[in-house]
């Protein structure tokens, strides 16, 4: 246990630290008048600039020398703090439109479990990306606003460079557009908190505002204990006053309400395992108190024979190697 508290930083930690310390030497050079402000805030500007220019000219000569091929650009895509720098400098080697389809694919399974479903209608020329929102949630736990919360949050973190999210629902009815992330600053994705908006408010906030906007709504919550938590842990506790359950697989976080639906007890003791049979990335979750087993990657359903559609209520999860953030409904819940 010594060993482990002596160890260094995460990078992504590091990294946050390094932002949070920029904005703290420009925020105190503020003391020095206006003028010493700019002059802070121009050489961060420059210094960017400068290192863009590098990281362009890098990429250039590895696509010149055959280098730049799908599986390199997977791995620079796939890397949360390589994407971040490449993002603040319009070199991302994938398009907004395809971001924004990968993002939407990982809160499918989430929607699917409670009847939705979600469709990109399109990404306008001045960077609006069109939603239309599918299926139904009624009798659900989760309000409608959560699911718009989920869809927006996944959008936002793949796409922070986008203009606005302009949603409708299946009827066609266009709803309030949500609250974007600005790329203003080379670490403005490398903060504690899940992505801002265009206020400075954290997405906890954002959702907040959608709350109050949809009626019952939904708040995004950091939850910070969950960055320790090792592939093939579980690991009970609450956030805003709502209990939950959460597991990792590999760098994958999944988090439902801590409620097993079987016998609809908290799932204390609740283990992770791989389904017999099952490949690398499979993982289910077993409630220790009926023995219900449930599939963590398909929203929680249940696998026994007997399962009779039994799922748990999956939640939807931001993680992005520096904070992991979780939705969950405003009014909080109790486990029995």
């Amino acid at each position: 246990m010594a060993e482990r508290q002596t160890q260094e930083p995460a990078p992504s930690e590091a990294w946050r630290a390094t932002g949070e310390r920029i904005d703290a030497l420009i925020s105190a050079g503020a003391a020095g008048g206006p003028a010493a402000r700019e002059r802070g805030e121009e050489l961060v500007r420059l210094v960017t600039d400068f290192y863009g220019a590098g990281l362009e000219r890098l990429l250039d000569l590895v696509h010149e020398h055959g280098g730049l091929d799908d599986r390199v650009l997977a791995a620079l895509a796939d890397d949360d703090l390589v994407a971040s720098v490449l993002l603040v400098h319009g070199l991302h080697p994938y398009s907004v439109e395809r971001r924004v389809e990968t993002a939407l694919e990982s809160v499918r399974p989430y929607l699917g479990s409670h009847g939705g479903d979600v469709e990109l209608l399109g990404v306008t020329a001045d960077g609006a990306v069109r939603l239309r929102l599918l299926g139904s949630c009624d009798g659900c736990p989760s309000s409608s606003a959560t699911l718009a919360l989920a869809v927006r949050g996944a959008v936002e973190a793949a796409a922070p460079e986008i203009s606005t999210i302009e949603v409708e629902d299946a009827a066609g009815t266009e709803q309030a557009p949500g609250p974007l992330v600005p790329v203003d600053s080379l670490f403005s994705r490398l903060r504690e908190a899940a992505p801002a908006g265009t206020d400075g408010g954290t997405a906890a906030e954002a959702g907040t505002a959608d709350a109050g906007a949809g009626g019952s709504g939904a708040s995004w919550q950091p939850v910070p204990a969950l960055l320790a938590l090792e592939s093939g842990g579980v690991e009970r506790l609450s956030a805003a006053g709502f209990p939950l359950v959460a597991c990792r697989i590999g760098p994958d976080v999944f988090a439902f309400r801590d409620r097993c639906a079987r016998c609809e007890q908290p799932m204390k003791g609740a283990t992770l395992a791989r389904r017999l049979g099952g490949g690398a990335g499979d993982g289910v979750l077993r409630c220790s108190a009926c023995r219900a087993h449930y599939d963590v990657r398909r929203a929680g359903a249940c696998v026994d024979t007997d399962a009779d559609g039994a799922h748990l209520d999956p939640l939807p999860v931001l993680a992005d190697g520096a904070s992991v953030s979780i939705a969950v409904p405003a009014a909080p819940a109790v486990a029995t």
